[in-house]
């Protein structure tokens, strides 16, 4: 590819990746923090907002690594959503540090409760991983790990649709297999 076209593409590439993000930065709804605040964290509002902006943002880069149509658009996304984190407000001086090690350890749990073959559906795990997080590790209680897992879902699907308008949606012709439209063999 010929320099011009790749810097162009490259461009393009980060131009999209920074779209995606924008959607990962949303603010989580005031309901779903009212109900975090109640159920998990003590009172602690900035906490339950926290919990869920991590969420939303590790979900959305889970979302990018499983479902984009190329390998680089999961780099491109890490990359700026790494950049979000270094221009958001919300983050108070001096405490980027510590938050892009929240987000990791979030990012890694996340993973594993999308990746776990366990017996509890991938949304009762991912509310137990938010619950975890949020301060009560030891819900007992099926019902609020059905809540979180049900917000955490809609982060996945709200993700799932971002990637698609950012980047695009692979179609295949129809009657056709995936292994019949790749190149050589």
């Amino acid at each position: 590819m010929p320099l011009f076209d790749r810097w162009r593409a490259d461009r393009e590439l980060h131009r999209k990746a920074g779209a995606f993000v924008l959607t990962l930065c949303e603010e989580p709804s005031e309901e779903d923090v009212a109900w975090l605040v109640e159920t998990a964290t003590q009172g602690d509002e900035d906490h339950a907002r926290w919990e869920l902006r991590y969420a939303r943002r590790a979900l959305g880069l889970v979302t990018a690594q499983r479902d984009a149509l190329d390998d680089q658009t999961a780099s491109a996304v890490g990359h700026a959503l790494a950049a979000a984190f270094e221009k958001d407000p919300a983050i108070a001086p001096g405490m980027a540090d510590l938050a892009e090690r929240q987000f990791n350890a979030r990012l890694s749990a996340y993973r594993d409760a999308l990746g776990s073959r366990s017996p509890d559906g991938a949304r009762v795990r991912l509310g137990r991983t938010l619950l975890g997080f949020a301060g009560d590790p030891s819900i007992a209680h099926r019902a609020p790990s059905e809540r979180a897992g049900s917000i955490l879902t809609g982060y996945l699907a709200h993700a799932n649709d971002a990637l698609g308008q950012s980047f695009g949606i692979a179609s295949l012709p129809e009657h056709a297999r995936p292994s019949e439209i790749g190149g050589d063999p």
